[in-house]
């Protein structure tokens, strides 16, 4: 048996408000590509305790618009948080978002639905911020 290959790259980022979400579905199209994967998964990691990475709709971007102002409403700034920094609201919604995502890879490009998309989620912006992706082929 074959053993299984691995490549990771990261990219970096700027993000320009406090809260966005910022397509990276070029990124891990690239990585993907580069990798030479042509069947596995690659995983998208986020190794920032207030941001995260999801996956949505990418055709409409009244979608992120909705998705960011929900989470505002759900987990807004309050000075009754504890955290001396005064982000716990930054800190619960990349919590809700998580810091992963897992895309199958066929063909060598991710398996995308059709409408889907990669968001860099941010939540404590604006930042310099950094992602990884980290494309595995399907073991022999």
């Amino acid at each position: 048996m074959l053993g299984r290959m691995k490549t990771s790259y990261t990219f970096e980022i700027t993000t320009e408000s406090r809260s966005q979400l910022l397509a990276v579905t070029d990124q891990v199209r690239e990585a993907t590509r580069r990798s030479g994967v042509d069947e596995g998964f690659c995983v998208v990691y986020v190794p920032h305790t207030t941001a995260g990475v999801l996956i949505n709709e990418n055709a409409d971007p009244d979608v992120a618009a909705d998705v960011l102002s929900y989470f505002e409403r759900l987990v807004p700034r309050s000075p009754s948080f504890r955290h001396a920094e005064g982000n716990s609201d930054a800190h619960i919604k990349a919590i809700l978002t998580g810091s992963s995502v897992s895309i199958p890879i066929g063909k060598g490009e991710p398996a995308l639905g059709t409408w889907q998309g990669v968001f860099f989620a941010e939540f404590d912006g604006p930042r310099s911020r950094r992602f990884t992706v980290t494309c595995i082929a399907s073991g022999a």
